[in-house]
């Protein structure tokens, strides 16, 4: 009989042990949501629908970018210096930056990132009053959203 007393114990120190370790567990982070589309304007270098998709770990954040423009020439891994400032709820921005990209063929669609940044929790930003600003082959490509991304700002927790 005291065995039996001594493995259920065991058993309920075990589960209990179990529960303050899940209550304790630091909560994950997450964006809402994780992809937005908008329509970018590029100037002379045309523009169209673009997708940003977004991703966070604690106050970090990547973004990465899919645009409707395409490659004039054939493009490098890692070739164009990206920078994307997204506009703030209430006001400012951030900046994510960064010289990821696959290698595009000429005629490819232009995709950018991970671009970083930092944000903090309870961010909310929009490319909408932003821009993308993209660097290659010394030529600077400028970018900006005629509307709100959709279905909304990007909100960090």
């Amino acid at each position: 009989m005291r065995g039996k007393r001594t493995a259920t114990g065991a058993a309920l120190v075990a589960g209990a042990l179990a529960v303050t370790g899940l209550a304790f567990a630091p909560t994950a982070a997450a964006v809402t949501p994780q992809s937005a589309t908008f329509t970018a304007n590029c100037g002379i270098f045309g523009g169209g629908a673009a997708t940003l998709t977004a991703t966070q770990s604690g106050g970090s954040a990547t973004l990465t970018l899919a645009t409707a423009i395409t490659t004039p020439l054939p493009l490098a891994k890692d070739s164009i210096a990206s920078t994307l400032t997204m506009a703030k709820a209430g006001g400012g921005s951030t900046v994510f930056s960064g010289t990821k990209n696959p290698a595009m063929a000429a005629g490819d669609p232009v995709t950018v990132g991970p671009l970083t940044g930092t944000v903090a929790s309870g961010d909310s930003l929009d490319v909408y009053g932003g821009s993308l600003k993209m660097v290659f082959f010394g030529i600077t490509v400028t970018c900006t959203a005629s509307a709100p991304q959709s279905p909304g700002p990007f909100v960090f927790n």
